[in-house]
């Protein structure tokens, strides 16, 4: 990666870590929050017959981990296109 200044490397990199920690905030609160902490009051709301507290704990904690890859891996793209150091 070829930076124009070194600005724009720090500028990168600083949104780079912004949007990993916004990506583990919602990791961990989809994960913990909602698989752990909040599984009894999501147990009253039902989703395709399955408890919602049961489903985030098994199924939905996944899902949400798979969607925020695709969604880093498309912002980090607009990134790298931004900054002018993105693949061909």
């Amino acid at each position: 990666m070829a930076f124009k200044s070194e600005d724009d490397a720090k500028a990168y990199w600083a949104r780079n870590v912004r949007l990993m920690v916004i990506m583990m905030i919602i990791w961990f609160v989809v994960s913990f929050g909602f698989g752990i902490l909040l599984f009894e009051p999501l147990n009253n709301i039902h989703l395709g017959g399955y408890k919602l507290g049961f489903w985030f704990a098994q199924q939905g904690s996944i899902y949400v981990f798979v969607a925020l890859i695709f969604i880093y891996a498309k912002r980090m793209a607009a990134l790298d296109r931004e900054f002018g150091v993105h693949d061909d």
